[in-house]
């Protein structure tokens, strides 16, 4: 089985931050770290520390899209705060769906919140492929 993340969090998240979310978002549905072929995010965040490290920790292509490519996308879980500040209503599942070349009907993750140690927030929508 092959997985796309589709990623997103605030400014100078951590990496630990990011590991956790997606470990959590994992277990939710009983998968691991193996499973996954690429990372995905929004192109306002190709300077983001901890998703370049996770991306080169674990060998995973990282993909970046354009906020007007991401939000031509239909999601279950837009927002309005993600669209104030990132010009789009989803990063996490909308980089998912199209690094996957996919819809919103292969989401096997919407959007899973994740609030790190540091106030930090990250999202991880996965699409399996």
């Amino acid at each position: 089985m092959k997985l796309i993340l589709g990623m997103g969090c605030d400014k100078n998240t951590s990496l630990k931050t990011l590991e956790d979310a997606i470990d959590n978002a994992l277990k939710s549905v009983k998968l691991n770290k193996l499973d996954i072929s690429q990372l995905a995010t929004i192109d306002k965040k190709n300077d983001e520390i901890a998703l370049l490290q996770l991306a080169e920790k674990y060998q995973w292509p990282l993909q970046f899209f354009s906020a007007e490519q991401l939000s031509k996308v239909k999601v279950p879980s837009p927002s309005a705060v993600v669209l104030k500040y990132m010009g789009t209503p989803s990063v996490s599942e909308a980089a998912a769906i199209l690094a996957a070349q996919s819809n919103r009907d292969h989401l096997i993750v919407e959007k899973y919140k994740y609030l790190g140690a540091e106030g930090k927030n990250a999202t991880v929508s996965i699409v399996k492929i």
